[in-house]
């Protein structure tokens, strides 16, 4: 694959997508004027879409980097990985 697509991101974006979707229904029901026990539940269903997607796409970027330094076993390869996983480390 190339350097900013790794294999997880195709179902990266369907989850993206699904979410988008509930999000776009979330906006309907609150048009509706619908319970707020149903909108905290779906508007749940989209925080935890979001939160599977991001999950997947560092634990992908992680493994990547690590098999990349691996591959490498240079210390140079080794030290920009490192630095890679420190500023995810912020989103995890």
């Amino acid at each position: 694959m190339s350097e900013g697509i790794h294999r997880s991101h195709p179902d990266i974006v369907k989850r993206l997508k699904r979410a988008q979707g509930h999000l776009a229904a979330v906006l309907s029901m609150f048009e509706a004027h619908r319970p707020c026990v149903d909108l905290a539940q779906q508007l749940h269903a989209v925080e935890s879409a979001i939160s599977s997607a991001k999950r997947e796409l560092i634990h992908d970027h992680i493994e990547h980097c690590l098999s990349d330094t691996a591959e490498t076993g240079t210390a140079e390869a080794g030290g920009n990985s490192l630095a890679e996983l420190k500023q995810l480390a912020k989103y995890l």
